[in-house]
């Protein structure tokens, strides 16, 4: 579990031509990619995706002559837009106007900006839980009450970008992906927030042993499943739970039922995911 601290930025636009390697295997994290327009790497399930702004095939062919563990599978040409699903264009969500770098933000007395580079990590805000979780949010932080809280599996870091607009003075954004605590750290200083959020890249279960007035976790419900039997999850006062479908939300709800929480609402959205707002037995506030 580490600190994240940033490295260099290069700026992506709707229109940038991305170049995708797709590795099986996992690379060191210390192994150098000699690249000046090499924009990270983003691994999942034991498979790599490497972003680069120009063909790479050097770096590529001498990255698996180095690294046995490593084969290359495929690789791809697209768009920025593509990769990201299409027009990256500003989006209202409640009180929240999320707007890619490349938008000017205009003053408004109604809406909440918010500077969202996404990077080559999805989550821009369209998923359905983002918006469930910023309503969650906002019931829980209404009042003023909380003042600290802990975001789990920040991706993007869209939620604790949020959390800190309305007012929650400190939070730390954890994820387990390194390429995604890179990002998040970029929104948090494109938006000013280093005085509130501090990005943090490890493990969910390894941040709860410190109360919190708020946790956030839109996370994958294997993950879940274990954090809401940890001592920790009780010493956190509001908990959002989101990221769940149905049948996992079910298990959830049943795994809660001989837990000291309370269950204040619960969101559906599409009939497929699933976002729980609670409260610790210890805090009725």
């Amino acid at each position: 579990m580490t600190t994240y601290h940033p490295t260099k930025k290069i700026n992506l636009a709707p229109d940038s031509v991305l170049f995708i390697y797709y590795l099986e295997g996992t690379l060191p994290r210390s192994y150098p990619i000699n690249h000046d327009q090499y924009l990270g790497n983003w691994e999942e399930d034991g498979f790599s995706f490497l972003f680069f702004l120009q063909p790479a095939p050097v770096e590529i062919q001498q990255l698996v002559d180095d690294q046995p563990q490593l084969k290359l599978l495929d690789q791809y040409e697209m768009t920025y837009r593509d990769w990201q699903g299409g027009d990256l264009e500003p989006l209202q969500i409640g009180r929240f106007l999320f707007s890619p770098p490349w938008v000017t933000q205009t003053d408004s007395t109604e809406l909440i900006p918010i500077t969202l580079d996404s990077g080559v990590v999805f989550g821009n805000g369209t998923h359905p839980t983002t918006a469930t979780c910023l309503e969650a949010m906002e019931i829980a932080c209404h009042g003023g009450k909380v003042q600290t809280m802990l975001d789990l599996g920040t991706g993007t870091g869209v939620l604790a970008l949020a959390a800190a607009k309305i007012g929650v003075k400190r939070i730390a954004a954890v994820d387990f992906n390194y390429l995604a605590c890179r990002t998040a750290n970029t929104n948090v200083v494109l938006n000013t927030m280093q005085d509130s959020i501090v990005v943090v890249n490890g493990r969910a279960e390894q941040l709860l042993a410190k109360p919190t007035d708020l946790l956030v976790a839109n996370i994958h419900y294997d993950v879940m499943k274990d954090l809401v039997q940890t001592k920790g999850f009780l010493e956190q006062k509001w908990f959002v739970l989101s990221g769940l479908l149905n049948s996992e939300t079910e298990k959830i709800l049943t795994s809660l039922s001989d837990q000291p929480v309370h269950i204040l609402k619960k969101w559906n959205s599409s009939g497929v995911w699933n976002t729980l707002l609670g409260i610790t037995e210890g805090d009725r506030s």
